[in-house]
């Protein structure tokens, strides 16, 4: 299935060997999406979200996603706490289209798509009205320059409860610098961070996704660590500490001076190189 607007931009939903649909745009992976199982979380990064929201205090959680694509893990939110108010800021109004009419939702549902840019949509949103802000917005296979500086980040904090979790998948090369950059400026703002990847990307032996934790609470790292160690891919944690030390120059991004994250290598289209499990 395809579905074109007048721009350049091309979106496909493509069947895969698991059984579920590839949300494809412009060559790239966004999502995967299993409508009889949304607790199978093909790709990596979102198995790693999943483990960071299952340290989330139980029950019912408000989420704010910045980034849309397939809806995968609004769906497992759906799926794991029930009833969960979630709002999705999500631009691409074309590619929605195709999901809600291709990958329709679950039945009781109470997720929200807005069309609008994270930086418009976070900057219209209550203070202190989601549990968790979870950025996943990619444009080209990178994460936008003004979704990643201080100056947003404070927005974010901003939407959070007083102990509410940030939560940022962030592509990057060996070495991690550009993830250093973004965590700086969200230990800037909310004093406490973790970073969590699979031991490959945390070993520099490959390009590939992390998700960067920020809290003003403490982070459970232990607990983190704990409920990692069920992943398919081994997968490791840095805490706070660690992830200072491996950049321990790493200066916060701002609006003053933005930076995009690296370019994907070649092989990331069609889900390769994107660490499919």
């Amino acid at each position: 299935m395809a579905d074109e607007d007048r721009t350049a931009t091309r979106r496909e939903l493509v069947r895969d060997e698991r059984g579920g649909w590839l949300v494809v745009v412009d060559g790239f992976a966004q999502s995967h999406v299993d409508l009889e199982d949304p607790e199978d979380l093909a790709f990596e990064y979102v198995a790693h979200f999943a483990a960071a929201l299952a340290t989330v205090t139980s029950g019912r959680i408000a989420v704010t996603h910045i980034g849309g694509g397939g809806l995968t893990l609004a769906r497992w939110v759906q799926r794991v706490r029930p009833g969960s108010p979630q709002v999705v800021l999500e631009p691409d109004t074309v590619l929605t289209d195709l999901v809600r009419r291709e990958l329709p939702l679950p039945r009781g549902h109470a997720i929200r798509v807005r069309p609008v840019d994270g930086r418009s949509g976070m900057a219209a949103l209550r203070t202190g009205s989601a549990d968790v802000v979870v950025l996943d917005a990619y444009a080209g296979g990178r994460l936008p320059a003004e979704l990643a500086t201080v100056e947003f980040l404070t927005d974010c904090a901003r939407v959070l409860v007083p102990d509410g979790m940030f939560l940022a998948n962030i592509a990057d090369e060996p070495g991690l610098r550009y993830a250093a950059r973004v965590a700086a400026g969200a230990r800037a703002v909310l004093g406490h961070t973790a970073y969590l990847a699979t031991t490959e990307v945390l070993k520099g032996r490959r390009f590939g996704n992390g998700v960067l934790l920020a809290s003003r609470a403490p982070i459970d790292v232990a607990e983190l660590r704990r409920a990692v160690r069920r992943a398919v891919v081994p997968t490791g944690v840095l805490d706070d500490a660690e992830l200072r030390r491996r950049v321990p120059d790493a200066r916060a991004l701002t609006d003053a001076e933005p930076l995009a994250s690296p370019p994907p290598p070649a092989s990331a289209t069609r889900g390769r190189g994107w660490g499919v499990r």
